[in-house]
């Protein structure tokens, strides 16, 4: 065989593999948290358009399926998500939002929220080739989303004063936590990518892990169901804007920088899921990781 043949053959061998092992590509931005006020601290409220405009130029020209924001869109809610949502519709491929705890400022009745950041519901799915991708909502049980005298209200006040007693720290007014409803759903949604032999990412704003006084206030509940389901590749947060990571009984805990933070550094990433790793694609302060499952 001559020498022409056979690279060609090996051309070939290798292309018709990497055919078979499609590779999902996701934008991923976390708490822009834009406002129409002035700079405090490191955060420069008003700077998160100019990011987000950067960030959609350069995820559309990455040809990603589709993004996901991780929550607190805004920093003072709804009042300011108009100019921030129009930034978003610039995206040629689809936008997956989830709430955060900013987004709920100022807002009476959370329960219906969503449906201003044009999501389908307040907790999700996506799927995508072989992927399930679980859109929690973990503002659910929280002061600042719940109404006075409600059923979700007082579900709340048990788990804030059970944290409060055991001393755990993350007793906060920025935190929340998911109801039951939500964690049935959930355990509905990794049996049915359990049995279709689908690989699971799950997007939070509170992070799950590590414990550091930013994690959601059932964290301990939600993990324990993840850790019974093999086919959960990572957890992918927000909210704490250093960003962070961790690995939970081997599952890998990504918490995203924030892209409020600093006057010019953008924060975004290129997510992409093969089918035997994962690899985040960090821009500016966004930490680039590489994770084989």
């Amino acid at each position: 065989m001559g020498i022409k043949l056979f690279l060609s053959l090996l051309f070939s061998l290798f292309y018709s593999m990497g055919q078979g092992q499609s590779v999902v590509r996701i934008g991923l931005i976390a708490d822009p948290q834009y406002a129409d006020k002035d700079t405090h601290g490191s955060r420069f409220y008003r700077n998160s358009l100019a990011k987000l405009d950067s960030a959609v130029v350069a995820i559309n020209k990455e040809g990603v399926d589709f993004t996901v924001m991780l929550g607190d869109l805004v920093d003072v809610g709804p009042k300011d998500l108009t100019p921030a949502l129009q930034r978003l519709h610039k995206l040629k491929r689809p936008i997956y939002n989830i709430l955060g705890n900013h987004d709920y400022v100022d807002v009476e009745d959370g329960s219906g929220l969503y449906k201003s950041y044009k999501m389908p519901n307040p907790y999700y799915t996506v799927e995508k080739e072989g992927w399930l991708f679980i859109l929690l909502n973990t503002n659910e049980l929280a002061e600042y989303a719940t109404k006075a005298g409600s059923g979700e209200r007082q579900t709340w006040q048990m788990l804030n004063d059970g944290l409060k007693t055991g001393k755990r720290g993350n007793d906060q007014p920025w935190n929340g936590g998911i109801s039951t409803t939500q964690l049935k759903w959930m355990e509905k949604q990794l049996k049915k990518a359990q049995s279709k032999a689908k690989k699971v990412i799950v997007f939070t704003h509170h992070p799950l892990y590590p414990e550091n006084g930013l994690e959601a206030l059932n964290n301990r509940e939600i993990l324990g169901l993840i850790e019974k389901y093999p086919v959960v590749k990572a957890v992918i947060s927000g909210h704490h804007h250093p960003g962070n990571f961790a690995s939970y009984k081997g599952i890998p805990m990504i918490t995203l920088e924030g892209m409020i933070e600093t006057a010019d550094q953008n924060a975004y990433g290129i997510l992409e899921l093969g089918v035997h790793q994962l690899n985040l694609h960090g821009e500016g302060r966004m930490t680039s990781r590489k994770i084989a499952f």
